[in-house]
């Protein structure tokens, strides 16, 4: 015993020891600290107390967090208004396990591929957890022979990622996902994902918006033309696709240093890189000497031109915008990709040109909500005969989302119901359980939802008080006198108006048409 309470002793003294040591290291992160400190703790536990008994680290994993009731009340909300709209457009939904063989995970992510969730061997089987809801919808297409569906899909997926849970960066989040599957006229599925971005983000209400579009033809043209050797594209675009959190200069810099490009051509990068427009720069760089050379680059920036068209009769070009910087860097993309990002409280608005729709002004960027893209190529590597079956889809990023609409929640003085409840069953008297649980028995059954105080004797003030804490908005009470002249008094908490309605069977029927006003 002695023992065990010197060695727990002896962890506390080091882990604050060691927690001085650490930060007095030059270039020690924040995580590296929280990581060495999350490992003693977890040792004193494993130790135990002074008591010599067991002691839990009561913290969520790193990279995840709880829930309270007012979150979810607020995460429901945007559940319903995503789900809405996909439904609006006609998707159905799917789902599909939350690990998948490892193999099928496996080079779809370029290098975000290190981020994938590794399990143990399970019976014969190398798992993974899924690192988005793309690759497995990809393998259901093919594993199910399917090859026209709208669906969306709405889970958890996982990344080994460095979190950073202040801005909505987590190892554990949802996605929600909407796709089209099928072969169809060009861009018109592509314009209809952007529309549905549109219309979520307009309905969440986050602030001023704009949806980034692009296209890896025109990157892939853009890399040939500028000298990039063909088997450093997929790299190189990846670097590109940090763009929007570093500065080009530390772009260029990795371009040059880790990935070994000529800083020739990573300035003719940089020039296009820069470029913001509509449908005139897709015009313009038609005309382009160099891009013009290349076929790959003319087939993209044809079809922004048509996705443009269809923007404007789907009246959304006032938010998005060509950019030559848009890379997104996963593997799967063949054709057109988007990220819709949120600009900066405070930053004035952006005019449009009338003419195509794009931006005027530059915005500030203050992270992406949404992306996606075509991917006509990843069903084709899962079906045994390489059909393809062409795909564009969107992902909506939810715990972002979700951060924000939490701080509008906490700014704002609107308080935030966390339950449902319509109608409080209460009583004015002692000794009325029974008729209480008789009647909301009676609302139940009709679908009304409603609730009683799990107390025999309440008083009526603390029944009324939690109606007023909770947001119930009637108050069915019960009295004596009530009871003999068979009458229930309906109240509304807000005003404190009463009704009497008489105790048969047509009480519960208007009960619910008050609930309904």
């Amino acid at each position: 015993m002695f023992c065990i309470r010197a060695c727990s002793g002896l962890v506390g003294c080091r882990t604050a020891t060691r927690v001085r040591s650490l930060h007095s290291l030059p270039g020690i992160t924040v995580a590296q600290i929280d990581e060495e400190v999350a490992k003693l703790l977890q040792l004193k536990a494993q130790l135990g107390g002074d008591d010599g008994k067991h002691q839990f680290v009561l913290k969520t994993a790193k990279g995840t967090r709880d829930y309270n009731p007012k979150q979810m009340a607020i995460r429901e909300k945007v559940f319903n208004t995503i789900i809405g709209c996909f439904k609006r457009h006609g998707a159905e939904t799917i789902d599909t396990p939350v690990f998948e063989l490892k193999e099928t995970l496996t080079g779809k992510y370029g290098e975000d591929s290190k981020l994938i969730y590794d399990l143990k061997d399970q019976g014969g089987e190398l798992l993974s957890l899924r690192y988005d809801l793309t690759v497995p919808f990809a393998r259901y297409l093919a594993m199910n022979k399917i090859t026209n569906i709208k669906r969306y899909h709405i889970a958890k997926v996982y990344r080994r990622d460095n979190p950073a849970m202040t801005r909505g960066r987590y190892r554990e989040f949802y996605q929600c996902d909407f796709d089209i599957a099928g072969q169809y006229d060009a861009m018109i599925p592509d314009a209809e994902c952007l529309k549905i971005v549109h219309e979520i983000l307009s309905e969440l209400d986050l602030g001023d918006f704009r949806i980034k579009v692009n296209d890896r033809r025109i990157l892939d043209g853009m890399f040939a033309v500028c000298g990039v050797p063909d088997d450093k594209f997929r790299t190189i675009c990846s670097t590109v696709d940090k763009l929007d959190k570093l500065p080009w200069e530390e772009v260029k810099k990795e371009m040059v240093n880790e990935k070994g490009l000529s800083e020739e051509a990573a300035d003719q990068i940089g020039e296009y890189v820069s470029m913001q427009g509509g449908m005139d720069l897709a015009e313009r760089l038609l005309q382009d000497q160099k891009m013009s050379q290349s076929k790959q680059a003319c087939a993209g920036l044809s079809d922004i031109k048509l996705l443009f068209s269809y923007l404007q009769l789907f009246q959304v070009t006032d938010k998005v915008v060509f950019d030559l910087s848009l890379a997104r860097g996963l593997d799967y993309y063949t054709g057109i990709i988007y990220e819709a990002v949120l600009t900066q409280a405070g930053v004035a608005p952006v005019t449009t040109d009338a003419q195509n729709g794009a931006p005027s002004e530059e915005s500030v960027s203050v992270g992406s909500v949404a992306g996606g893209g075509r991917y006509d190529g990843l069903v084709g590597m899962f079906d045994p005969k390489g059909r393809k079956v062409p795909c564009v889809g969107v992902s909506i990023g939810i715990e972002r989302v979700f951060s924000i609409m939490e701080q509008k929640a906490e700014a704002s003085a609107e308080k935030v119901r966390t339950t449902e409840v319509q109608v409080m069953v209460a009583s004015a008297q002692k000794n009325l359980l029974e008729e209480k649980l008789k009647l909301i028995t009676e609302l139940w059954n009709a679908g009304i939802k409603a609730e009683v105080m799990y107390k025999k004797n309440p008083k009526l003030l603390s029944q009324l008080q939690h109606c007023e804490e909770s947001g119930i908005p009637l108050v069915a009470i019960l009295g004596e006198q009530e009871l003999k002249d068979g009458v229930v008094k309906l109240r509304v908490v807000a005003t404190r108006e009463e009704v009497q309605l008489i105790h048969n069977t047509h009480t519960v029927s208007l009960i619910t048409v008050s609930t309904k006003v």
